[in-house]
């Protein structure tokens, strides 16, 4: 994105960040300028250069490390051979993983060492960068009576996107931490932060303010407009009316969940009148993108792999979107291209026959449950024969969701196309995920049955022609897209209307509509007739097909902690399938068909969770600033 942005913006006027940055250390930073505020804000180009810095203070949790955990619900489990990630730190209770003083291997992306907003992936860390970015977003907001030599077009693009990251800055820490103090000013640097933290909804309102205003300021398509009109086609990154309103749905739908709905209010349920204003802001969005006046669409489905990668494309250049970048409502910058495509690509990938590593990230069990059948219909229990569904746990891998067979290889998938050496046996081109299979292996391979190919094509490994190594895979998880704009709209309008056939005024489509839309996309079934009774049936499905559409994308450790579910039974556990082969592999018969016996379920761990696991611990520094900076409980 960077350097297609650096051809309307002629010069960067703004210092980088440097240095280890805490919240305190934030407000004591000297001002950004190495120019006068009159030059360095005084036109659109200038003053757009100043802007530009903000886009570089977004973490690619994709990249950030050679290779990277960002999925810390019930979802992923690591091989165990070894143990740095925060995933792990997460397993074992311990939240203040999170932080670089607890990450002896820097491998995280909420917090690192000499954070900076230079194309260096490695300095990318959330806590720091947010902070800094809401000053800068604050100091080009008080300067915008400087610039004068500016269209009312221009102006509305300032300050649309400065509104937009503070808003965005404030709500990715919200959501980790809790209510904040929301600096919406300039504080003197000599001036320690005094403000106190404010309760969740409080937060949200004010972020929601920003949200609001800058879809107000901001265009649908910034080619259409005299700024990008010089780079047409190269703004797919440039903060946008869809990606303001994306944000202002989902800052209201978090602030309405029973987790921030009971710390602001003690109320365990949602916040119905929260619900509507989310769906609302989303209904505007999927009025937009439907009617075809924003350039956002889902994929079909034969090309849903592009949200998440791009094989033998030219994605390699910051900004690249993919060729298919319709569905991705927001992304970050993509730097150092092919730095970690190794590395992310490879842990995935089972050691120690097709692969040579011991970072390997598998899907666990309990979560594959969630993937039902092909006629829509969830599984109950993977062990047990179900026959409203047709589930079979003879054949478990058959009439599966769509979705089932995109995501996750299970035994019996050809893994390997190519030649392998002679030394290698050649059973093991095959996913041998039984008990005791070779694909099998706690420290190096699956530990769990399963294995998870979402974000890479089948052919990475070490064998087949193409791999990571060169230039031609590229991995890159949006922070949003439109599926999920889908669901959150069913989710907010079910609670906020009181019905499965509950709509925004706005919209001709029900929440059942939204997530029907989906469904129909991956070819899987509708949601059945027993699930739209009311509302509390059908809130079942609508978490499960997030389960399932946004799976392993990183929505799913804040969705388990905002419905209040993730310190209880069976969201603490983590599970594998055990079973062997009812005969030998034939490579002739499609693996969907093969017999499986005595399937079963074993549990690998039971995380230690309390209700002080519902939020991340604050910096010990940053809450001995002063009293009203209040530690979060139980830490």
């Amino acid at each position: 994105m960077k350097r297609n942005i650096r051809t309307i913006v002629s010069v960067a006027l703004i210092s980088c960040v440097t240095g280890n940055i805490s919240c305190k250390k934030y407000l004591d930073r000297s001002p950004e300028s190495v120019v006068s505020a009159e030059t360095a804000f005084k036109d659109f180009t200038n003053f757009q250069g100043f802007t530009e810095e903000l886009y570089n203070c977004i973490p690619d949790f994709t990249n950030r490390y050679w290779t990277n955990s960002w999925n810390w619900g019930d979802d992923e489990i690591q091989s165990s051979a070894l143990n740095f990630h925060l995933v792990n730190k997460i397993d074992n209770g311990d939240f203040w993983g999170w932080q670089r003083e607890f990450d002896g291997w820097g491998a995280g992306w909420m917090d690192v060492n000499n954070a900076n907003t230079s194309d260096d992936r490695f300095s990318k860390g959330l806590w720091p960068l947010a902070w800094y970015g809401i000053r800068k977003a604050n100091l080009g907001l008080e300067n915008m009576a400087l610039l004068k030599n500016a269209t009312d077009e221009e102006r509305n693009l300032i300050k649309g996107q400065l509104l937009f990251f503070r808003g965005w800055f404030h709500f990715q820490l919200m959501q980790y931490f809790g209510g904040l103090p929301y600096i919406n000013k300039v504080l003197p640097a000599d001036q320690d932060l005094r403000e106190p933290r404010l309760k969740y909804q409080e937060c949200a309102a004010l972020a929601a303010k920003d949200f609001r205003e800058a879809a107000d300021l901001l265009p649908l398509n910034w080619d259409n407009t005299g700024p990008g009109s010089r780079t047409p086609g190269k703004n797919q990154q440039r903060i946008d009316k869809a990606m303001a309103l994306g944000y202002l749905g989902k800052n209201y739908l978090w602030a309405a969940s029973p987790l921030m709905n009971m710390v602001s209010t003690g109320n365990r349920g949602y916040d119905v009148e929260l619900c509507k204003k989310a769906s609302a802001a989303f209904a505007e969005l999927l009025v937009l993108t439907e009617s075809g006046q924003a350039p956002y669409k889902l994929l079909p489905f034969n090309r849903y792999y592009t949200n998440f990668y791009t094989f033998g494309q030219n994605w390699q250049l910051p900004g690249g979107s993919g060729p298919d970048g319709t569905e991705a409502l927001f992304r970050g910058p993509y730097w150092d291209a092919h730095g970690s495509t190794y590395g992310t690509a490879k842990q995935y990938t089972p050691g120690p026959t097709i692969e040579e590593g011991n970072v390997v990230f598998t899907p666990t069990a309990n979560y594959v449950k969630n993937y039902g059948m092909k006629n829509g219909l969830p599984i109950p229990d993977m062990t047990k024969a179900d026959p409203e569904s047709g589930y079979d746990p003879q054949y478990p891998w058959k009439n599966r969701d769509p979705r089932f067979y995109n995501d996750i290889v299970f035994d019996g998938i050809k893994m390997v196309k190519g030649s392998m050496p002679s030394n290698i046996a050649e059973f093991n081109r095959y996913a041998n995920l039984y008990t005791g299979g070779s694909s099998r292996d706690e420290r190096v391979g699956s530990r769990t049955g399963f294995l998870l190919f979402k974000f890479t094509p089948i052919t990475s490994n070490r064998f087949d022609q193409g791999y990571a190594y060169g230039q031609n895979l590229n991995i890159r998880v949006p922070y949003m897209r439109l599926a999920d704009i889908y669901l959150m709209y069913a989710e907010a309008a079910t609670v906020g209307y009181g019905s499965p056939l509950g709509k925004d005024p706005a919209f001709s489509k029900t929440a059942l509509d939204a997530v029907n839309v989906i469904r129909d996309r991956a070819g899987a079934g509708k949601v059945a007739a027993k699930f739209q009774g009311s509302a509390d049936e059908f809130m079942k499905e609508v978490r499960r097909e997030r389960a399932v559409e946004l799976s392993f994308e990183g929505h799913r450790f804040n969705d388990l902690r905002r419905w209040m579910q993730f310190i209880d039974l069976p969201y603490t556990l983590k599970t594998a399938i055990e079973f062997d082969r009812a005969s030998a592999l034939d490579p002739t018969v499609d693996p969907k068909d093969n017999r499986v016996i005595n399937l079963r379920e074993r549990t690998i761990l039971q995380r230690p969770f309390t209700e002080k696991h519902y939020w991340f611990p604050l910096k010990r520094a940053d809450v001995n600033m002063y009293p009203e900076f209040k530690q979060n409980p139980g830490w």
